[in-house]
């Protein structure tokens, strides 16, 4: 008899259908030599402190830091739960074979792994690795099994996550809480939780320390177009208000018209980041509930696996994006002027080697199923969008730089205007919608894509003209909104619009896409933010607690993504997974030395502090439907 396994129930019956198991039974199905059981998410987690030392119960600092000296899991001790590991396990003393049908990735291999460890697996184990639910994708699946240690690297990675999370999360929270809190009071401290506020807190401290300085402009009107002076500006009113007077009579001279061709490509697909951040500032969307909705139409079959860090597809998917293109019904209109062409295909979309367990998420070719949510639709929808413009051309336009003189000084005036819309033909209509919503104080407020037409000019005219000074305010930085700090945490800070560097430095982001959403969610509950309409805002209590931590490793979203990027280097198989357990150890004994040396006696008074103590080792696992177990 072959085993599958899966990670819940509703993929449990899809995998039994395929397999032709058909005969339920008390937490599994069976049948044709099959039987498909399913865990809840996670029904195992490692050891708590004092599972490893009674002593460890009571929080102490003369107890830390602990460290086991080997790392355990356990039973999480729910009923539910139990009673369906036990299915599990009996089911493995019975089988002959296993087939691990868990989430394709790092969360997904761990679970499925612990469960077995926990079980006390010794029978052949092979895995199933697919990026989407669709029959055919499951068929396909079966087909070309991927063996049990060629993920060995993977789950090595998730455990050493874990491992390190739990040393950093469980000792630093209790070391900052017993050291600086205030009756009891938690301080919640994680290895990804902690760096992430620190970018709130030192957006916000630098936000609200910010002094703004009035400075003035000096343009001049020519022609019904607005030329800017090169690198004049005044910090006094009056020295422009002599520079207005001392041009006006003088012509304005056109010294050189350039025009210069461009061309801009389509957006790209979207890893599971983009889609939050598109999903933020389009639809309002929190970063959970854009995570919460993917998973469900990736569920429904609709949508390929989600939880991915890349914005490309293999080579081998482009033979089947035509019929998935075909398959979208509600957009044929749009996609009429790809009619009776070939399909483009780009570099920045198809690429082998910047992919590795999974491709981007597009729709899987499947019709939309009755009785999607309004937040379904609009997310789906935003992903078809996205998946057709890949396939238009590129915008095309011309950029036309006009340079002109009055005097000494120097101006300039640019206009862009668009050739061909390309791409943005899909996008069209929702650009339109999204400018009438959009309120004039948004927190992500963007410029116009397109500047103003110039009128034609010709080198070596002059005339008239009417300078004046526009006086302008130096501003601030932004508030993080939920999307731009998803963005901030995929880049280890570094605020980057341009989507081929921000790829480059996905290799060091903070977090995981899967967990990035928890994390914010975590510093919501534990009270470190508020959301303020869409700006994050750190509490006083949060500022207080980023403002005591000396250790740059616990706040510093830069040194915490080369971690990260330690972890990616383990599932390569290019850096050793002990060397890091032992980083991470050394790390905590330093920062807990440093912690006990402090004799300033501060305290943080944090009354709207959330937590309890029992110290959630961060970085948070990524949230999973949870299933109540019930007879299938």
């Amino acid at each position: 008899m072959i085993l599958c396994i899966t990670e819940k129930p509703s993929v449990g019956r899809d995998i039994a259908r395929i397999v032709g198991a058909t005969t339920r039974r008390d937490g599994y199905i069976e049948g044709n030599g099959y039987c498909v059981t399913w865990t809840f998410g996670h029904l195992c987690c490692l050891k708590e402190p004092h599972d490893y030392n009674s002593q460890w119960r009571r929080w102490s600092l003369s107890a830390l830091p602990m460290i086991p000296p080997r790392f355990g899991i356990k039973l999480i001790d729910v009923g539910s739960y139990k009673q369906q590991f036990h299915t599990i396990e009996n089911l493995i003393k019975q089988c002959d074979e296993i087939i691990n049908c868990g989430d394709a990735g790092q969360e997904g291999e761990l679970i499925q792994r612990w469960v077995m460890q926990k079980a006390g697996c010794d029978k052949p184990v092979k895995r199933l690795w697919i990026s989407s639910l669709t029959d055919d994708a499951i068929r396909e699946g079966f087909e070309h099994l991927r063996t049990h240690e060629d993920l060995e690297p993977l789950y090595t990675a998730g455990l050493c996550r874990a491992i390190g999370d739990w040393v950093l999360g469980m000792n630093a929270t209790r070391l900052y809480s017993l050291k600086y809190g205030v009756n009891g009071q938690v301080l919640s401290i994680g290895r990804v939780q902690t760096p992430t506020l620190a970018l709130v807190v030192n957006r916000q401290l630098e936000i609200e320390n910010f002094k703004p300085t009035d400075y003035w402009e000096l343009k001049t009107l020519y022609r019904d177009t607005l030329f800017s002076a090169t690198g004049k500006s005044y910090d006094k009113e009056e020295k422009g208000k002599e520079m207005v007077e001392r041009l006006k009579d003088f012509p304005l001279v056109v010294t050189d018209v350039t025009k210069k061709a461009g061309k801009e490509a389509p957006p790209r697909l979207f890893d599971l980041t983009s889609l939050q951040v598109e999903c933020n500032k389009k639809l309002n969307l929190g970063a959970e509930e854009t995570l919460r909705t993917i998973q469900s139409l990736y569920e429904k079959k609709v949508t390929t696996y989600p939880r991915v860090d890349t914005t490309y597809l293999t080579d081998d998917m482009f033979s089947k994006c035509g019929g998935i293109l075909n398959s979208l019904t509600d957009y044929q209109m749009l996609m009429s002027p790809l009619r009776g062409k070939k399909l483009r295909k780009s570099k920045k979309v198809f690429d082998n080697s910047k992919v590795t367990d999974h491709h981007a998420i597009i729709p899987t070719g499947q019709p939309l199923p009755p009785g999607l949510s309004q937040a379904e639709r609009d997310v789906f929808n935003l992903i078809a969008l996205r998946f057709i413009s890949v396939f238009f051309p590129d915008c095309s336009f011309e950029q036309t730089v006009v340079n002109a003189k009055v005097d000494n000084v120097s101006f300039k005036a640019t206009g862009k205007v668009i050739l061909d819309p390309g791409w943005k033909m899909v996008y069209a209509a929702d650009r339109r919608v999204d400018e009438a919503e959009r309120k004039p104080d948004d927190a992500e407020k963007e410029s116009d894509d397109d500047a103003a037409v110039l009128p034609q000019f010709t080198k070596g005219e002059e005339g008239p003209h009417s300078p004046r000074l526009v006086k302008k305010t130096t501003q601030p930085p932004k508030y993080y909104t939920e999307g731009t700090l998803l963005k901030a945490m995929e880049t280890a800070g570094a605020m980057v619009d341009d989507e081929d560097l921000r790829e480059a430095l996905k290799a060091n982001g903070i977090g995981r896409p899967s967990t990035r959403a928890a994390i914010i969610e975590i510093l919501y509950k534990r009270g470190y933010i508020v959301k303020e309409r869409k700006s994050l805002r750190a509490t006083p209590a949060a500022i207080e607690l980023i403002g005591l931590i000396k250790e740059d490793l616990l706040k510093s979203a830069k040194l915490t993504g080369i971690w990260e990027g330690r972890l990616r280097q383990i599932e390569r198989r290019e850096y050793d997974a002990r060397e890091f357990i032992s980083q991470i150890k050394e790390l905590i004994s330093e920062i807990t030395l440093s912690v006990l040396r402090d004799n300033s006696n501060r305290r943080i008074v944090a009354e709207q502090l959330t937590g309890d103590k029992t110290a959630p080792a961060e970085e948070p696992k990524p949230k999973k439907k949870r299933t109540k177990a019930k007879k299938e």
